[in-house]
């Protein structure tokens, strides 16, 4: 067994950014508003997490209110746009909630998330982060942000705390 695998067993708290995890990055510009696109894959990742008690939080320096209304719809606890300063922000969840860093897992792709990455009981990456943030990573996924990386770690997660594939996941 991997190492990262027994850190699965902590987890309560997903983190994720969005810009690179969630989407693959790319941005379009229509008429003065910027498109990110999102994996249905992950989205439900998300909800079906939400509605087995995990905390999921969002943490990016990103500000789309479209995101942040889809995210919110999928039972995301938080979210936080507009963060410059992520490792201040984590602190601030982690005091509201009263949550310890060994049960969060942090999934960033980018230097922005390096600290907190540093800090939590376990650092995951899309396949194609910087490679500051894979060095710094304890899993890094196969699969690339916006390509259902996140559903990858909360599905992880969920099967080894034998809560994955519950009745519950037939309820969309």
């Amino acid at each position: 067994m991997k190492s990262y695998k027994k850190k699965l067993n902590d987890i309560t708290t997903f983190i994720f950014d969005v810009d690179g995890v969630l989407t693959d990055g790319s941005i379009s510009l229509l008429k003065n508003e910027m498109v990110r696109n999102l994996n249905s894959r992950d989205g439900y990742a998300i909800q079906y997490a939400s509605k087995m008690g995990y905390r999921i939080f969002i943490i990016t320096g990103g500000n789309s209110k479209q995101v942040e209304s889809t995210l919110s719809n999928l039972g995301v606890t938080e979210i936080f746009m507009k963060s410059y300063n992520k490792l201040k922000v984590y602190n601030e969840i982690k005091s509201k909630y009263n949550i310890k860093d060994i049960n969060v897992v942090y999934m960033g792709d980018d230097i922005p998330d390096y600290k907190v990455m540093q800090i939590v009981g376990l650092s995951a990456c899309p396949q194609d982060a910087a490679t500051e943030i894979k060095e710094v990573s304890h899993y890094q996924s196969p699969f690339k942000g916006g390509r259902h990386c996140v559903r990858d770690i909360i599905e992880q997660v969920l099967r080894v705390q034998k809560k994955w594939f519950t009745e519950s996941a037939f309820e969309w």
